[in-house]
């Protein structure tokens, strides 16, 4: 199964049943193309080839957020190969990505579903000897830069957020892979 190339095309949006809060729809990113938006995947679409399965769940609205195209399709796409590249040199990463809201933000659709000013990852990267956390907050926009001028402490990363991201690891680990 690990081989199996599951193809992404084919495979169209959908409204995600399990969200009983409510969902995006179609008609919410009906009109993204003239305002330079992409549904940006929050699980990469590209890392869920193994199964048919995961690959239509990465389509489900509940994975999506609308993403500025020169920024999906930029540095955000450069940080998910680079993740992709720590991935199979270590074997096993944690990874949690999502989302930041500052409170003032661009809606779409007639949900208004929010264009987030901000998109974060935070990563526990096992190795052999040690583990290693990073984070990384990226303005939702055009950049040329190198990802790692956007790495911060996960510590950063709950801070700006608001999310304690590993509550379960022991308090000694959790601190030192955190700061």
């Amino acid at each position: 199964i690990k081989n199996k190339k599951v193809n992404r095309d084919g495979f169209d949006f959908i409204p995600d049943a399990i969200v009983k809060a409510g969902s995006a729809t179609i008609d919410d990113y009906s009109n993204i193309k003239r305002l330079g938006i992409d549904r940006g995947h929050l699980v990469p679409a590209g890392d869920m080839k193994w199964s048919k399965i995961a690959m239509q769940e990465s389509f489900f609205y509940s994975n999506i957020s609308p993403q500025y195209a020169d920024f999906n399709r930029g540095i955000w796409k450069r940080l998910e190969n680079k993740v992709r590249e720590w991935t199979i040199q270590n074997g096993k990463i944690d990874i949690v990505t999502g989302p930041i809201l500052t409170g003032t933000y661009n809606t779409i659709g007639p949900n208004k579903v929010s264009i987030p000013d901000y998109f974060y990852k935070v990563l526990l990267i096992y190795s052999e000897s040690d583990t290693i956390g990073i984070g990384f907050i990226m303005p939702n926009q055009k950049s040329d830069f190198d990802i790692m001028l956007y790495s911060v402490t996960i510590d950063s990363v709950e801070a700006f957020t608001g999310i304690d991201f590993f509550p379960s690891l022991p308090d000694k680990m959790e601190k030192t892979v955190e700061k």
